[in-house]
């Protein structure tokens, strides 16, 4: 497995990460030595056929933007000569294992950060068009050239009718070519427009960031759980004869806010909460099941001689005690369990021998765990 980068080209990733991640935009020439491609154009191409992977077709012709989303087949790609076409592959890493290498460089954030490869391909003058992300994103170019333009304070309007939002106002105040192995970091916020100079593929490594809405409500699924098993409480007695009898009664407010303060988040009910969101994968995501699945038995041997590795699919995160696995939240207690399973998050793989080898026969609950992720196909023998 590829080791996270220590370096941007000239830039060093601790001097990026103080100077510019969440600040400023910078282009970094030749961020990764000997980068090549992660996909070719025909591989993304083939991608965008299948089903189970989220693609999208950005045509603009004389500048009447058509948007359509996949699967396509090869024949509703518009030809390679025709200009002003982008096609927009979401998801790459979970299916290349060349592109899975390349965004484990960037571990230099938390995984909990990361969302996804998207590489999209773009013929002679084709891009999206200027716009606006509430993201942080890399741009890697990976074959071809493209110019990006930026405008650091943009005005937000966009044109109407598009079917895509696009900036009616852009102004820019820089402008880049970038040819393969060049990257620019845009922060959130900042407005950019990429055209392509001949045909071009670029790779957008994006990092998403938590909802604090969806968060809301998973935390309130979470204690909605602990509050069904707790009796009602509320009782009244000794009241008084209601001359009132629509009016909400006080004494019933006070037994509320009384129950709801009981609710308030502590740092484990909020990062059990955030495990759960940020573990979730995408829609799209299908697990591969093995056709031939090991017995309990074969697994527990298999897993002793030669180790186990995290599916690229596979979102794993760990907060002290707390686990997350795909949206599936877990605790471990044990202070052995859960040391080696940090390691195994950490590293994405266990190994056979050292100290990161498999739990021994103490540890059968954990095995019991790994068996039933490995039947469901989140987690696989090593290659």
């Amino acid at each position: 497995m590829s080791s996270a980068l220590t370096r941007l080209g000239t830039l060093s990733v601790r001097r990026f990460l103080a100077r510019n991640w969440q600040r400023r935009p910078v282009l970094i020439r030749q961020a990764i030595a000997g980068f090549r491609s992660p996909v070719t154009r025909s591989e993304l191409f083939e991608l965008a056929q299948h089903e189970e992977v989220e693609s999208r077709l950005i045509v603009d012709p004389m500048g009447v933007c058509r948007l359509c989303h996949g699967p396509f087949a090869r024949r509703q790609l518009p030809p390679l000569r025709q200009g002003k076409w982008t096609l927009l592959v979401q998801g790459v890493d979970q299916h290349v294992p060349a592109a899975d290498e390349l965004v484990r460089r960037f571990r230099f954030i938390a995984d909990a950060r990361l969302d996804d490869l998207m590489v999209s391909y773009a013929s002679d003058g084709g891009g999206v068009g200027p716009h606006v992300d509430s993201y942080d994103v890399f741009l890697l170019q990976a074959a071809g050239r493209r110019r990006w333009r930026i405008q650091t304070h943009p005005d937000p309007t966009c044109v109407e009718q598009l079917p895509i939002q696009r900036l009616a106002r852009f102004q820019p105040d820089a402008e880049w070519v970038l040819e393969p192995g060049d990257m620019l970091y845009l922060p959130p916020g900042i407005a950019h427009d990429g055209v392509a100079q001949g045909e071009c593929m670029t790779c957008s490594i994006g990092f998403r960031t938590p909802s604090w809405g969806d968060l809301a409500n998973i935390w309130t699924e979470l204690q909605a759980g602990h509050a069904a098993a707790r009796p009602a409480t509320y009782r009244d007695p000794g009241v008084s004869p209601n001359v009132r009898p629509a009016r909400l009664p006080s004494r019933m407010i006070a037994a509320a806010v009384h129950e709801l303060s009981l609710w308030r988040p502590s740092r484990q009910d909020v990062a059990a909460a955030l495990l759960r969101q940020l573990s979730e994968p995408k829609p799209r995501v299908v697990f591969k099941r093995p056709q031939r699945p090991l017995g309990r038995a074969a697994f527990e041997a298999a897993l002793r001689l030669r180790g186990l590795r995290v599916d690229r699919r596979t979102r794993l995160l760990y907060s002290g005690r707390s686990f997350a696995i795909n949206g599936e939240l877990f605790h471990l207690s044990d202070l052995g369990q859960r040391a080696w399973m940090t390691r195994f998050a950490d590293r994405r793989a266990t190994f056979a021998a050292g100290r990161d080898r498999a739990p021994d026969s103490a540890f059968a609950p954990l095995i019991d765990c790994l068996f039933q992720w490995y039947l469901a196909g989140w987690v696989l023998p090593p290659q």
